[in-house]
C-alpha cells in the first residue's frame, strides 16, 4: 500500500502554535504534521506521535497530546466516504480531508516503517458526543466513482481494524468526526508478538478549549493538586454593552427614513429580523474563518498566508454579510445607491470580491490600494461578496452610504461598524462605532490622480484583464428573468459588482467557479430574503 496525500478542495488558514500546553501538562498540536507510528523500543512495540508541527521531529506519548480539530476542519463530507463509514454525509470535521491543503488544522498520518513488520491497529474503544471514522477518498477516485477505503469506525457496520505494512512511511487517511467535543481514541497496535494501547485525546470544534482537556482517558494526573482555586477575571465595570452579531446572516442597508436615508444593519431573516444601528453593534469574524490564500489572489498577499475569509455562500457557525437596498423600490431614486468604505482602521487590510464566470476575483471593495473604493447597487437589491481580513484584532471601517432620489434630492448617510477578527479580542468589551484604540492602522488613501467617484471597482488584479470585468451598466434583474445568474454576477442587479444578490424579489447566483470551496450554490427566496441550498455532491471536478 502507497501513503496518498490527499489533495485540496477549498480555502483556509490559521497559524496554531502546535505547542500550546493543556492541563496535565499535555501539548496541544493544532497545526501540522503528525505520524502515529507504532515503534520498536528495546524490543517492546509502542505507539507514539512523530510530531513535526515545528520543523523538526518531536517523539511524544498519545497520553501525553491533545489533538486540535479546529472549527475550520467543518467540511462537506463526499457521499462515498459517509457510506463507506456508515456515518453522514452533512458536513463533518475533518482532518485530512480534501481541504487539507488549505487549512490551519493538524495533518495525523500513520507511519508503519519502525515496526519491523507489518502492524495490526484496532481501535479498541471509542469515547465520544457523535461517530469517528477513517477512510481513504481522493479525487482521482471520485473522478473513476470508486469506492472509499475504510480503515476504522466506531459505527458496528465498520471493520475495527486494519493492516498498517511495515514499509508504509505515511498512510493518510481521512480522519471524520460528526460532533463537536472531546472524542477519546484507545488505539491497540499488535506487531511480532507484541502490543501496545494508547488513548488519544481529540478536541473537535472550538466549544471546548482544548488548552483546558485531560489527556489520555482523561485520567487525572496523580501530582495534580486538588482544591486549588481558579482565579476567574471578572469582567470590566466599563464594558460597553455592544449587540454582537458572531454568526448568521446580516445586511448592511440603506433605508429610507422621513426623505432622507439612513444606514443600518438587518440581522436575521426576512420573515423573522432586527435593524440595528451599525453604532451599537461589534460584527466578530470567528476562527473558524481563518484560511490560506490560495494562488491566484495576490491582491491578499501571499499564497499560504493566513487570512479570515467570510465566503459569498453561508457558512454554518460565521458570520455573513451582505448589502440590502429592497427598503427601496426603483421608482424612488434617480440611479443606484452608493456603498463608499471611506477608511479602516486596524491591523491588516479588509478586501471584499466576487469571481467571474472565469474564476478571476473581481474586486469591488480594497483598502490595501487605498481608499476611498465604492460598489453600487440598484434599488430592491439584495448581494453577497466574498469578504477579506488580513490579521486578527480590532477593525473599524467607515462607510457613507448615499443616493439620488427621484425628485433629485440628495441623501447619505455615514457609519462606522466595528469588527473584531478572531478570538484574541473578546467581541463583547469592544465599543462599537467609531471607538478609541490608539493603536489603530487607518488605511492609505488613494493618490489625488486616483478616482473618488462612487464606482465599482473592477480592476481585481493585474491579472484580471479589462474583457472579463463584468459590464457596469448591467440591468438589475428583472422578476421572473432566468437570464439572471449566467455572467459571473454581472446581471445581478448591481452592475457586476456582486456574485450572489436578490433584485425585485428574485434571488441570483453568478457561475462562480472559483469560489472558496468550489460548491455548487442555489439562492432561494423566502418572503424576500435570500437563502442558499448548498447541493450534496460527489465533489467531480
Amino acid at each position: 500500500m502507497t501513503a496518498v496525500l490527499l489533495s485540496a478542495a477549498g480555502l483556509a488558514a490559521a497559524d496554531g502554535s502546535g505547542a500550546t500546553r493543556a492541563v496535565g501538562g499535555a501539548v496541544v498540536l493544532d497545526e501540522g504534521e503528525l505520524d502515529l507510528t507504532p515503534r520498536l523500543a528495546d524490543g517492546k512495540l509502542e505507539l507514539q506521535i512523530d510530531d513535526r508541527s515545528s520543523g523538526t521531529t518531536v517523539v511524544r506519548e498519545p497520553s501525553q497530546v491533545v489533538l486540535h480539530a479546529p472549527a475550520s476542519s467543518l467540511q462537506y463530507t463526499p457521499d462515498p466516504v459517509a457510506t463507506a463509514l456508515g456515518t453522514t454525509n452533512m458536513d463533518s470535521w475533518q482532518l485530512g480531508g480534501w481541504e487539507a491543503g488549505n487549512i490551519f488544522a493538524p495533518e495525523p498520518g500513520w507511519n508503519g516503517s519502525a515496526a519491523g513488520d507489518d502492524t495490526d491497529v484496532s481501535l479498541a474503544a471509542y469515547e465520544g458526543p457523535g461517530e469517528f471514522g477513517m477512510a481513504t477518498y481522493t479525487p482521482e477516485m471520485d473522478g473513476e466513482d470508486a469506492p472509499a477505503i475504510p480503515y476504522l469506525g466506531s459505527v458496528e457496520s465498520v471493520q475495527r481494524s486494519f493492516t498498517l505494512p511495515g514499509d508504509e512511511e505515511r498512510l493518510l487517511p481521512v480522519w471524520q468526526f460528526t460532533a463537536e467535543g472531546v472524542h477519546r481514541l484507545t488505539f491497540t497496535v499488535t506487531s511480532g508478538g507484541s502490543s501496545d494501547t494508547e488513548t488519544l485525546a481529540v478536541v473537535v470544534g472550538d466549544d471546548v478549549d482544548p488548552s483546558t482537556v485531560l489527556p489520555g482517558d482523561g485520567s487525572p494526573p496523580t501530582d495534580t493538586p486538588t482544591g486549588s482555586a481558579t482565579a476567574t477575571a471578572s469582567p470590566s465595570p466599563t464594558a460597553p454593552a455592544a449587540h454582537v452579531i458572531a454568526e448568521g446572516h446580516v445586511d448592511m442597508a440603506a433605508r429610507p427614513t422621513d426623505g432622507d436615508l439612513e444606514f443600518q444593519l438587518k440581522e436575521g431573516t426576512e420573515l423573522n429580523h432586527e435593524w440595528y444601528e451599525p453604532g451599537e453593534v461589534v460584527m466578530h469574524v470567528r476562527p473558524a474563518a481563518k484560511r490560506k490564500i490560495p494562488d491566484g489572489y495576490a491582491f491578499l498577499g501571499t499564497p499560504g498566508d493566513p487570512v479570515w475569509w467570510l465566503p459569498l455562500q453561508q457558512n454554518a457557525g460565521i458570520v455573513w454579510p451582505g448589502w440590502n437596498t429592497t427598503q427601496y423600490a426603483r421608482a424612488e431614486l434617480d440611479g443606484r445607491v452608493s456603498f463608499r468604505l471611506d477608511s479602516v482602521q486596524g491591523p491588516g487590510n479588509i478586501a471584499m470580491f466576487h469571481n467571474d464566470a472565469m474564476g478571476v476575483p473581481v474586486v469591488s471593495l480594497d483598502s490595501g490600494d487605498g481608499l476611498p473604493d465604492a460598489h453600487t447597487l440598484g434599488a430592491g437589491t439584495h448581494s453577497h461578496f466574498d469578504w477579506v481580513f488580513g490579521a486578527e484584532g480590532v477593525y473599524r471601517t467607515t462607510f457613507t452610504v448615499s443616493a439620488t432620489l427621484a425628485d433629485g434630492t440628495k441623501v447619505s448617510d455615514t457609519e462606522t461598524i466595528a469588527w473584531v477578527v478572531g478570538d484574541d479580542t473578546d467581541p463583547s468589551t469592544v465599543t462599537p462605532g467609531q471607538g478609541d484604540e490608539p493603536t489603530a492602522t487607518p488605511t492609505a488613501t488613494h493618490s489625488e490622480s486616483a478616482s473618488a467617484t462612487p464606482t465599482t471597482s473592477t480592476s481585481a488584479s493585474p491579472s484580471a484583464p479589462a474583457s472579463d470585468s463584468p459590464n457596469a451598466s448591467a440591468p438589475a434583474t428583472e422578476p421572473g428573468d432566468d437570464s439572471s445568474g449566467t455572467g459571473g454576477g454581472s446581471s445581478t442587479g448591481d452592475g457586476g459588482s456582486s456574485g450572489m444578490s436578490v433584485s425585485g424579489g428574485l434571488a441570483s447566483t453568478g457561475a462562480q467557479v472559483g469560489t472558496i470551496a468550489g460548491v455548487a450554490v442555489a439562492a432561494v427566496l423566502m418572503g424576500g430574503g435570500a437563502v442558499l441550498c448548498v447541493r450534496r455532491r460527489r465533489f467531480a471536478q
